[in-house]
Formats: C-alpha cells, structure tokens, sequence
C-alpha cells in the first residue's frame, strides 16, 4: 500500500493540494491531515516527499511567490539605462508584494509566516530578484552582495511588517524618495565596476 501511495502523489500534487485547500476553506492552517485525505493517502505518505511541516509549507509558499510576485517582475524598457531598468525592477516588485497582500491576504499570511519570518528560506526565494538586478547592473558577484544591500534599502515597501502602510495615498512617492535618496549610491558602484 506504501507504495501505491507514493506512485499517487509527488511534491507538486501535494503543494496543489494544499493551496487548494487553503482556498477552498478561507484558512492557511491546513493540516497535513487534511492534505493526505485529499489525496487519498496517509498522513505518512506526505513525510516520504516533504521532511516536516515547515518543508511543505516552505515550498508551498516558494511557489506561490514565484507565480504571484516574481513572475509580475518588469524591467521596463529595454532602451533604458541600467539605472531606470532597475529603478523599474524594484517599483514593479515592491508593487507585485503590494497586489499579492490585497488579492491573496491569506497566501500571504502564509508566506509570510513559513518564508518572509525565516531569513534562509526568505533569501532562497529573493535569489531569483538578485540575480536580475546583477543582469541589469552586469554583476558578475556570485554573493550578490550589492543587489542585497539594494533591495535590502527597500524592505520598508517589502516586509510584511510593513504590509498596513502600502495602501497609503503618499506609497508611491515614499518609494521615489527613497529610490532619489539611495540612487548616487547604485550609481558609484557602476563607476567603481
């Protein structure tokens, strides 16, 4: 019986399963019960492709990050220096966050809980946002070192903790003072290459 099940599901199946879930009963605390009973399996049966909770609600969240915000990621113009393509990465990010919070709160309850609150799970999915703006700038920087001091200086308009200021009227023009205070930097650092 073992496994048949394992042959019935895999990662992906279950972190559907389990977005589904949340949807369909307006919660982000779904057991692993409730997955393996969707599923048609036992409880176990997850443990063979998820080490623990916090793994499944990991990946769980990873990929609803990868579809909700970075996939919404623009660079703008193609023309445009690197300066404007990144000031248009960072705005188009720190609006993606924006939407997500007001389309998904639950979702993002969920990330936030099981990805933004765990710096090593948080900086796993951030790679993919530093490795654009080392495109943009032409970075070679393995660390990424300056694309996280970059996108570090924005996590006021990021971090969830910050969540109930991003609707406010002056959110726009908050970013832009901060993009106009932040800017020579990004700018000496091109020099400096």
């Amino acid at each position: 019986m073992v496994k048949n099940e394992k042959e019935r599901i895999n990662r992906q199946k279950i972190v559907e399963t389990a977005e589904v879930l949340i949807l369909k009963y307006c919660r982000s605390d779904i057991t692993l019960s409730e997955i393996a009973t969707n599923l048609g399996v036992t409880h176990a049966a997850i443990y063979k492709h998820f080490k623990n909770k916090q793994d499944l609600w990991e990946a769980v969240s990873k990929k609803w990050f990868n579809e909700t915000i970075v996939s919404k990621i623009d660079v703008g113009n193609e023309n445009n220096s690197k300066i404007e393509k990144l000031h248009d990465l960072l705005w188009s990010f720190v609006e993606a966050k924006r939407d997500a919070y007001n389309q998904n709160e639950m979702m993002f309850t969920l990330n936030t809980q099981y990805v933004e609150y765990n710096p090593y799970a948080l900086r796993e999915i951030l790679i993919i946002i530093y490795q654009k703006i080392n495109v943009i700038m032409n970075w070679s920087d393995e660390s990424f070192a300056n694309s996280e001091l970059i996108l570090s200086a924005f996590t006021v308009f990021t971090l969830p903790s910050f969540k109930n200021t991003w609707n406010d009227p002056n959110f726009k023009k908050r970013f832009e003072n901060m993009w106009q205070l932040i800017q020579p930097g990004i700018r000496s650092l091109l020099v400096n290459d």
